[in-house]
């Protein structure tokens, strides 16, 4: 049985949010050093500088797709529900569930299901875009049945 659309989306915003929070706690923590460091001579400042700059700038680029995807997740229409696969359907094969919204892989539901989180972007897409109940699509070389659209 399909999981509850309300819930999915709530279980990823919550997981996005977890990321948001996360990245940002790192770069504050990056900042911090920086900022130490100017204080400190005693040792090869530029050196850790450059490392600590670098890791700042890793997770400003995690943030930034960490924000792109909550943005995705607003887009999503959680009253609608359509009988071909599109953004914003939840799918269920003979193998998992599928919730077409941002690339944030696998989020377990309350009653201990998970469900895959996948992007337009993913090849998957592209071999289940459009389908139906009932149609079906090779991955890694066998061929699954979509049982359930929503």
């Amino acid at each position: 049985m399909i999981p509850n659309k309300t819930q999915l989306f709530n279980n990823c915003l919550d997981a996005v949010n977890k990321k948001i929070q996360r990245y940002k706690a790192e770069m504050d923590t990056i900042k911090e050093s920086m900022e130490a460091n100017d204080v400190h001579t005693d040792y090869d400042e530029e050196g850790s500088k450059g490392e600590l700059l670098g890791d700042f700038e890793k997770y400003a680029k995690y943030l930034d797709t960490a924000q792109t995807m909550k943005l995705t997740l607003t887009k999503i229409d959680r009253e609608h529900y359509s009988e071909s696969i599109k953004f914003g359907s939840i799918i269920e094969t003979e193998e998992r569930y599928y919730f077409i919204a941002c690339a944030l892989g696998e989020i377990k539901m309350d009653d201990g299901s998970s469900v895959y989180v996948i992007s337009t972007e993913a090849p998957i897409y592209e071999k289940i875009k459009g389908k139906k109940a009932g149609d079906t699509f090779m991955l890694n070389e066998k061929e699954i049945e979509i049982i359930e659209v929503r």
